[in-house]
């Protein structure tokens, strides 16, 4: 080989180990840089305090129309009501009859239960008979005047012929009763009836020495006087009737307490939901032609504790008067406590692995490592443990290090999307790669981008949670009682707010349903 020709192999031989010492020497220092002076992005930014959530409270309401078959009224008429009523009158014949007696019995047939016009009616027939018994005087034969109006003038010739003569006569009775009412509700828990009676009589005539004798017109105040004596008894007793209070009453007990709620997560502590009713309300009766509608509600404080709670719930010794609603519907506040250390291992799922760019270019590729969130003031900092390397030159230099990025949360209520917006890169994250930096401050905004589309908590698990442990709640006024059918149904849930301490993230939760009660048969 030619001497020109070694020697200048020579020096390329003598060029190459150069190179390799020196890219072995910077990569060296590279490594000491890394090792000895931590980037400054290892240190986090200072976190602002934050305080303790309080208890949540949140206000839920539940109003139930109570729809009363009109044939359960019915029923219930039929089978607490007297079948017969009997009565003895003044003697009207006192110039013809002596020691008179007149006395009456009817018996009522089955009730007819009438809805209409904000008004109950309530009619039932009547059949009876009319007895008269007696002695005919001696001034029989003067009669005038008062029998005027009740018998033939041509009877006195007749009575004269008949005097001393003990008459015992019959005659049948018809007519109907009809009895309206126009319930209301006062504010002291009791119902207001507003009964009034209307009796009409028939024709109906004794014979007395061959000559008829209309008598029905003699029964009907005999009979008004009776049914208004019975109709204000019932008026007194439905007035005076406690029944409304004392079932209201009961169900109030029923509902103050707590119920249990399966904690959301594996590690999460079980919760309770407190639910204490602090309002009663109602709406006047709706009557219609099927039924009578009496809409009842309740509005509740409802909140979330760690631990079995005993509220005090005072019954109000008010009910509040509303207008009548469109309809049922049940509305329950549930606040939904979710531990941070959830939040991280959802964000953790949803960022680890994931490499900035996706299309791969771009002078520097970052993979996420790691991913955590703490909560600060009105924002929440981001911690992404991150590898970085460089793909302009051949050297293909790498680092890892610990980007801080500031978001605040916002609840996006249509996609049941927990989302972070104006995302801002930590001014420590700048020079978090070290001798990467140029490269890492050009790639920070791919990495920005993709924190905006990749930092979202789908809160959907937790709302389908928390509607199966709402649902669950109001399955038990769906329990079967005799004659009473309730359908109580969650048509859907919503998360409406957030908020969140340095430990917890408070997710409010919104369902809405519909409730109401059909009455088939009263109580006995």
């Amino acid at each position: 080989m030619p001497a020109g020709r070694r020697s200048i192999i020579g020096r390329l031989g003598v060029v190459a180990a150069g190179a390799v010492v020196l890219i072995g020497s910077f990569a060296g220092a590279l490594w000491g840089l890394n090792t000895f002076f931590p980037a400054a992005g290892s240190k986090p930014p200072k976190l602002v305090e934050m305080p303790p959530l309080e208890p949540a409270s949140r206000t839920s309401t539940i109003m139930a129309p109570v729809v009363v078959a009109l044939t359960a009224i019915r029923d219930a008429m039929e089978e607490r009501a007297p079948r017969n009523l009997s009565g003895k009158g003044d003697n009207p014949l006192a110039q013809l009859l002596g020691k008179a007696d007149i006395g009456w019995t009817l018996t009522r047939g089955p009730f007819t239960v009438v809805g209409r016009s904000e008004a109950l009616t309530v009619t039932t027939p009547l059949t009876g008979t009319l007895r008269l018994t007696g002695q005919i005087t001696s001034g029989a034969g003067n009669v005038g005047g008062t029998l005027g109006n009740l018998i033939n003038s041509d009877l006195g010739q007749g009575l004269q012929k008949i005097t001393g003569r003990t008459l015992d006569q019959r005659a049948d009775l018809r007519g109907t009763v009809a009895v309206s009412a126009r319930p209301i509700i006062d504010n002291n828990w009791r119902i207001e009836p507003n009964l009034s009676a209307q009796v009409a009589m028939g024709q109906s005539a004794l014979t007395i020495a061959g000559v008829k004798v209309d008598v029905g017109n003699q029964v009907k105040p005999l009979l008004e006087r009776t049914v208004n004596e019975q109709v204000a008894a019932l008026t007194a007793r439905v007035r005076n009737d406690p029944a409304l209070q004392l079932v209201a009453q009961r169900e109030w007990a029923k509902m103050c307490r707590s119920i249990s709620l399966k904690g959301v997560g594996t590690t999460a502590p079980d919760l309770w939901l407190e639910v204490r009713p602090t309002r009663a309300f109602a709406a006047q009766p709706k009557i219609d032609t099927n039924a009578v509608t009496l809409t009842l509600g309740v509005e509740a404080q409802t909140r979330i504790t760690p631990v079995e709670t005993r509220p005090d719930c005072p019954f109000p010794a008010q009910l509040q008067i509303v207008q009548q609603p469109a309809q049922g519907k049940v509305t329950i506040s549930v606040p939904i406590d979710v531990p941070f250390t959830e939040v991280n291992r959802i964000i953790e799922a949803q960022l680890k692995g994931k490499s900035f760019p996706e299309s791969g270019g771009g002078e520097l590729a970052v993979t996420v490592l790691g991913a955590s969130i703490a909560p600060s003031g009105d924002r929440l900092l981001i911690s992404l443990r991150v590898k970085a390397r460089e793909q302009k030159t051949f050297l293909g230099l790498g680092a890892e290090a610990t980007v801080y990025v500031w978001g605040r949360p916002l609840l996006d209520r249509e996609t049941q999307l927990l989302r972070l917006t104006d995302i801002t890169l930590d001014v420590q994250s700048q020079a978090a790669f070290g001798l990467l930096g140029a490269a890492a401050k050009a790639a920070m905004p791919y990495l920005q981008k993709a924190l905006a589309d990749n930092a979202v908590i789908d809160l959907k698990p937790f709302a389908a949670s928390a509607e199966k442990s709402i649902g669950a709640a109001l399955a038990e006024f769906r329990e079967a009682q005799p004659g009473v059918q309730v359908d109580a149904t969650i048509t859907g849930l919503q998360l409406v707010e957030i908020e969140y301490d340095a430990k917890i993230l408070r997710i409010v939760a919104e369902a809405q349903g519909t409730m109401h009660a059909a009455v088939t048969a009263l109580p006995k």
